[in-house]
This record gives structure tokens, C-alpha cells and sequence, in this order.
């Protein structure tokens, strides 16, 4: 523990004085999870391991499976993402002591959640990184990052390296109780041993859990499917990967703007049924952004191994003035992609304060001194310059000082939100259900086609007459007269198609939801998602 941080003593912790009475918690396996997304220092206003544990019941209540913590290695600052941190063994001081990380852990486990911890194993922050004076060897003399010096897991003296930062995986698992990992920008862990040190993390990792189910996920932006791919088929073995393909063609879809990283995708109703099918949208296609192509094979990795979400913490912050998506789209829109992403077969995530469509921002934040300060400030800037809309200098005068502490404190949660809110809770918590007991969502086999080009069907098989068909319309009311598409085709004679659940329902803050399956064919409404069920025909006397 660093009680006044990285630059100064540090404090030796007992991990066997701290009482747990999660004995009896499983673990998170790697199918059936809803992962939720938290910066515990802007997840409450006190911003304490302590404030948010008190909030974890109602995270069990909307349907959230694991809580994914953003980094807590220790870093210099009164703030920051965590993204920076230099004392990978030490939990900052800035939430609590290290058994309030425990306390809330135990707490999560009690309440039916698991924990995940994003860790950062592709570089140290700037500031308070004392490795390289007495270790140089931990730094890779071969290869770079964009954002410092990479580690050295496959040069002279990798050895040593390689086992503090395997055996830091395996930490955070055995004293703390985490249930698994995220690994960040895995694409800047540059490993060419023939064990690449990912694998050997991912066993650490199970290896420490004692026969607890865990669940370890990755970040990797060219989207490499080997990362997933079991051992015997050549790949890390690991649980699932983030799929920002699927994240760029719904903020396209939702806002209208494919500049800057998202030129590559138009929003329309064929990817999204691509995605819902096979994950990656580009699996080794040609992508203008990089000019190269981007993605490997990826048809055989099943769905559930692919991490969706409509926002993240990089994604709001890089909307220039911390945006959330429910802030650039309709109420309506917004409400039938969250449909979609909760109902397909990817483990869906959310970003803290998506269920109740906060308006709070995220912003980058980072407490430097003034020299780093102003670097990373511009920094912020240049990376905004990617999208034509921010670039000016209208644009660039919206980009916050990072190391201005307003800029935190804007990022706080208001809970006062969540409560004028209840509609929206009542959306994620209904779909979430559905997700969860609906036999035709739980088994996840399906098939999809395009209605028009913002209109598109996705039929979920369950046998037995209970087929379910998501409907989502993210644009004008569309009467489809005629209507040749065979997953429209009820499953059984004598049978139709009913509203079963509506995005437009008026709980949710919708007008109501006309039949769609009519004698005058099919009237799909307008930015809105539906999921019907079969009945059968009320002349046949058994509608129910």
C-alpha cells in the first residue's frame, strides 16, 4: 500500500487479517454475464470503495452479472482513470485502504456480483514509474507504444519480467477474491516468446482462483480472434473480447457521423445483423482508417465471447465533450439499440449511469504536474483533431484541461438522476429479464435479415412454437407490403405474430405499439424495437 502514494513509503499489508465470508461465491464463468463498467472515483460523490458497495444490490437488481472496476494500481494525483498507474501491487490510496477493496468485493459477492479488474500490462505511467532505476531491464529495448516504453517480455532478462507481472495477475485474484480480468490494449503487449505472456496470464489467473469460475477479457483494437481461441487451436485461451466494430456502427446508426475512426462503418441494418451473427465486422477485410486490412478470422469464436456496448469510458470521453450516447441520439433511438444490445448473444456491457441515460459526462481526467499537464492536455486535443466536426477551433476549445479537478468533479454520478429516472432503469431491468428466463434468448441460436436500410429482423429458434423475432427500426415507419423474407413466416400454421415486449411501451416513455403482423402485411414502426411471440389465430380458438 502507498499511503502517500507513489512517491512516497510504502506499507506492508497483511492480506490474512481481513475476514471474508464469500466461501461458498462460485465465481463468474464465462457464459451468462452482464458486465457493468465503474470509475469508482466518479461512481458516487464520495467516490470510496465504501459509497459504492452500497450501491451494489441495485446493480444486482437491474440484472448486472460482474462489476468491471477500472484500473486501481496505484498513480500520482488526487484523480485520474487509473490508466497511468506505476505501483502495480498497491491499490490506490484515493478510494480507501486496501481492505475497503475487500470489504467491497466481499460485499459484491454477497449480493450475488462478481468483480473484474482492468489491468495494465502494456506500459507505466510517466510519473512515479522507479522500476528503471533500479530495473532497466523490465523496459523493452526493441519495441514502442504510443504511450511509453513497452515492457520486456521476450528480450534479455525477460524472465524475471515476465513472472512479476504473471504472478501480479494471480495477486489480484488470490488476496483481493477478483473473479477475473481485463487486460488493456493487448495489441501494445508485445510478446514473440512462443508463450506469449497473455496465455500465461490467463492460466495465472485460473491457476489462483482455486477452482473458482473466472473471467478474463481483452482489449485488442486490431481484433485478433487468437485471443479467445482455445490453446489446441493456437490461441491465448482467454474468455472474451471487446468488439468495437459492433460499438462504432451503433454510434454511427445513432448520430448520423462516420468521421475520424468511424469512416469505416455506415450504421446500417446489414452490420448489425452481421454482428448479432459473427461478431467482428471485419475479420481481415481492407479498413480505410488504418490502410491496411484489420481483424483475423473469426467465424468459429462463439457470440458470447464478444463484449458489446454502446459506451465505454473511452468512447463517451472521445465525443469531445464527454457526451453520453442518449445525449446525441432520440430518446427512441437510443431505447431500441439498448434492445438490441441486451437481447444478442454477446455478453453485453454497460458504462456506469447507461441504465438510467445519465447526462453526467466522462471526460479524460488526470491529475499531472504542470509540465505533464500541459502535455496531455494537448494531447487530448490532437486526438480530437481526428474528427472533422471537433477539429476546429470551436471544437478545440471544448476539450476540458484534463488536470483541471472541475473536470473531475463533473464526471460524478448524480443519484438524484437515477431516481427522476425510473423509466429507463425499467427498460435495461425488463430486457435484462427477458435476456435472462425467455428459453429463445438463453439459447441464442439465430438467423437475420434486412427489411430496409434502417430495418432489419433477427429470429431467435427455441423449438416448440417458441421462436421469438427482434425487430429494430432505427428509422422511418416502414410498411413492408410485400414482405418475402422467410424468418418473417410464423413457426407453425394457424399461428401469428403478437407484441410480446416494445421499446414503445409507455413505462419506458413510449406512445404504445400497434400490431406489426397485420392482414395489410407487415407495419414496422419507426425507431422502435419489438420482440413478438406466436399465437395462434383467434378463429382457431386457442389465442392466448
Amino acid at each position: 500500500f502507498q499511503p502517500d502514494g507513489p512517491h512516497g513509503p510504502s506499507q506492508v499489508v497483511d492480506p490474512h487479517r481481513f475476514e471474508w465470508t464469500d466461501s461458498k461465491w462460485p465465481g463468474v464463468p464465462q457464459r451468462g454475464q452482464v458486465l457493468y463498467e465503474m470509475h469508482v472515483g466518479t461512481f458516487t460523490r464520495e467516490g470510496t470503495w465504501a459509497a459504492a458497495a452500497a450501491r451494489l444490490p441495485e446493480l444486482a437488481a437491474l440484472g448486472v452479472t460482474a462489476v468491471e472496476v477500472m484500473p486501481v494500481a496505484d498513480f500520482p494525483g488526487k484523480f485520474g482513470w487509473g490508466y497511468d498507474g506505476t505501483c502495480l501491487y498497491a491499490p490506490t490510496r484515493l478510494y480507501g485502504a486496501p481492505d475497503d477493496f475487500r470489504r467491497f468485493v466481499d460485499a459484491a459477492h454477497a449480493a450475488g456480483v462478481g468483480v473484474i479488474l482492468d489491468v495494465v500490462y502494456n506500459h507505466f505511467g510517466p510519473d512515479g514509474n522507479y522500476i528503471r532505476e533500479y530495473a532497466p531491464q523490465f523496459l523493452s529495448t526493441i519495441h514502442t507504444t504510443e504511450w511509453g516504453e513497452p515492457f520486456n517480455f521476450d528480450g534479455p532478462d525477460a524472465g524475471p519480467v515476465r513472472e512479476f507481472f504473471v504472478a501480479n495477475a494471480g495477486y489480484w485474484v488470490d488476496e483481493y477474491h477478483l473473479d477475473g480480468l481485463r487486460l488493456d490494449a493487448t495489441q501494445a503487449i508485445f510478446d514473440d516468446s512462443k508463450d506469449h505472456v497473455v496465455a500465461a496470464i490467463g492460466r495465472e489467473v485460473r491457476r489462483a482462483a482455486r477452482g473458482r469460475a473466472t473471467f478474463v477479457m481483452a482489449e485488442n483494437e486490431p481484433q485478433d480472434a487468437n485471443i479467445v481461441r482455445p490453446p489446441h487451436a493456437g490461441g491465448y485461451g482467454l474468455d472474451a473480447v471487446w468488439n468495437d466494430d459492433l460499438h462504432h456502427a451503433a454510434r454511427v446508426a445513432l448520430t448520423g457521423k462516420n468521421e475520424g475512426y468511424f469512416m469505416d462503418y455506415l450504421g446500417t441494418a446489414q452490420e448489425f445483423v452481421s454482428a448479432a451473427k459473427w461478431g467482428f465486422l471485419y475479420q481481415g477485410q481492407q479498413y480505410r482508417f488504418h490502410n491496411r486490412r484489420r481483424g483475423r478470422p473469426a467465424l468459429d469464436v462463439p457470440r458470447h465471447q464478444f463484449v458489446a456496448f454502446l459506451e465505454n469510458h473511452d468512447q463517451v470521453a472521445n465525443s469531445g465533450r464527454g457526451l453520453r450516447v442518449n445525449q446525441v441520439t432520440s430518446p427512441a433511438r437510443f431505447r431500441a439499440m439498448t434492445a438490441y444490445l441486451l437481447l444478442t448473444p454477446a455478453t453485453p456491457m454497460l458504462f456506469q449511469g447507461q441504465e438510467y441515460a445519465s447526462t453526467r459526462p466522462f471526460l479524460y481526467f488526470a491529475d499531472h504536474t504542470a509540465e505533464l499537464a500541459a502535455l496531455v492536455h494537448n494531447g487530448r486535443r490532437d486526438a480530437m483533431r481526428l474528427f472533422r466536426s471537433q477539429a476546429g477551433p470551436e471544437g478545440m476549445a471544448l476539450v476540458p484541461d484534463p488536470a483541471d479537478p472541475a473536470t473531475f468533479e463533473r464526471c460524478k454520478l448524480d443519484r438524484a438522476e437515477r431516481d427522476a429516472r425510473p423509466e429507463w432503469v425499467a427498460l435495461h431491468t425488463d430486457l435484462l429479464a427477458l435476456r435472462r428466463t425467455d428459453p429463445a434468448f438463453v439459447s441464442s441460436d439465430l438467423d437475420g435479415a434486412v427489411l430496409g436500410p434502417s430495418a432489419f429482423v433477427l429470429r431467435f429458434f427455441s423449438g416448440d412454437g417458441g421462436d421469438r423475432l427482434l425487430i429494430v427500426n432505427l428509422g422511418r415507419d416502414l410498411h413492408l407490403n410485400p414482405a418475402p423474407e422467410p424468418l418473417l413466416a410464423p413457426p407453425a400454421v394457424g399461428t401469428h405474430w403478437h407484441v410480446l415486449w416494445s421499446s414503445e411501451h409507455p413505462k419506458y416513455g413510449g406512445l404504445g405499439t400497434a400490431p406489426l403482423d397485420t392482414d395489410d402485411n407487415w407495419r414496422i414502426p419507426g425507431e422502435a424495437a419489438v420482440v413478438l411471440a406466436a399465437r395462434r389465430d383467434l378463429a382457431e380458438g386457442a389465442a392466448t
